[in-house]
């Protein structure tokens, strides 16, 4: 009995060892990535189920992925398809996510789990409950909760998380103490957990002056969206409000050539018009130096998690911009993801084949 009392101890201690303190969450000073797409359409803004879901994003597409050189995958995903309407997990919906992780690992990409949409916040939707009911935001931190304690044995140097996809707010101090709870539900049991977070609307690079991050907290990665200009980077889109504008578009310039705006009705002229500035590599520089700088005064990675084209522009402008956004993040030390795989902007086209000549700008 003597000697099983001393072994005993050792046995409950070891048992509630902090979580912090396991294998798994090994600090990590840099979460290294360079190059990444997001898999869209998949478990975030789709209505496949069963097979056809399943068989939308296969190991071959990581495969795939990971042969052309991208190094990383952020992975959307949304509550409707992680969770049903009781907030009971869907098994196959987590089944699918540790499936792509495994199958990261296994072709040597890193990945990035981002909550994308939440029952209560779709970041282009006019009603968005969780800015104002508390019994919103306690399930979007009990998502987390439950994601944390899901993906927790996936090593920091291979899994990051980003909290909330392009949030929406009308006062951004909002968002500024839902993110810093939201990151406090993951520290609990995470100590060393990279977490991404944008700033207020959209993640736009003209918002982050108004981000306040959690303090004291270095395992924090500052992440924007960037689209701009947006008059040819959704050229045609028709979820946005210039998709009547079907005209030339162009870059580097004016999207829009002067002579052509002079020719449209009032009613396209005024949704388009004050989008028209000139744009050229200096000035998509300009624009992400905001972010950009607002990380080094922290001393944290910066990390553009979205950026891409449409292909219905002129396709001398549409590689223009993607070379010259390739360059302007990586001079600046941004790592960056693009939207997306292969959903409408795709590095992939919808039939399924890959984009070569995008590829060869983006990976060169």
């Amino acid at each position: 009995m003597k000697y099983l009392i001393p072994f005993l101890l050792i046995f409950l201690v070891g048992c509630t060892k902090p979580a912090g303190d396991q294998p798994s969450q090994k600090e990590v000073a840099v979460f290294d990535i360079h190059r990444g797409t997001n898999i869209s359409h998949w478990l975030s803004q789709s209505n496949r189920v069963g097979a056809e879901r399943e068989g939308w994003f296969t190991e071959s597409d990581v495969a795939f992925l990971s042969a052309q050189g991208f190094d990383h995958l952020r992975i959307p995903i949304d509550e409707m398809q992680m969770w049903n309407e009781a907030g009971e997990k869907e098994p196959e919906a987590f089944a699918l996510l540790h499936n792509s992780l495994k199958w990261c690992q296994s072709h040597n990409l890193k990945a990035i789990v981002d909550l994308h949409i939440l029952r209560s916040h779709h970041f282009n939707e006019g009603e968005k409950p969780l800015w104002t009911q508390a019994a919103a935001q306690e399930r979007f931190f009990q998502c987390w909760r439950e994601l944390s304690a899901e993906l927790i044995n996936y090593p920091n140097d291979f899994l990051a998380y980003e909290l909330m996809n392009e949030p929406v707010a009308d006062n951004p101090e909002d968002w500024n103490v839902l993110v810093g709870k939201a990151a406090a539900v993951v520290r609990e049991n995470e100590p060393y957990r990279k977490i991404f977070i944008g700033s207020n609307r959209w993640q736009s690079t003209e918002t982050f002056g108004d981000l306040r991050l959690p303090e004291n907290d270095k395992h924090i990665i500052v992440s924007f969206h960037f689209y701009e200009p947006f008059l040819l980077t959704h050229h045609t889109a028709s979820w946005t409000g210039i998709k009547n504008y079907k005209g030339p578009v162009q870059y580097p310039g004016l999207p829009i050539p002067q002579e052509v705006m002079d020719t449209l009705n009032a009613e396209v002229k005024a949704s388009v018009e004050g989008m028209n500035h000139i744009f050229t590599k200096d000035s998509l520089e300009k624009r992400i130096m905001k972010p950009v700088n607002y990380a080094r005064e922290r001393g944290l990675q910066v990390y553009c998690g979205e950026w891409g084209c449409l292909p219905t522009v002129p396709r001398e402008s549409f590689l223009n911009w993607y070379s010259d956004m390739r360059e302007v993040l990586e001079t600046n030390g941004v790592s960056w993801s693009t939207w997306d795989y292969k959903g409408g902007f795709g590095v992939k086209d919808r039939e399924g084949k890959p984009v070569e000549d995008l590829l060869e700008v983006l990976l060169q």
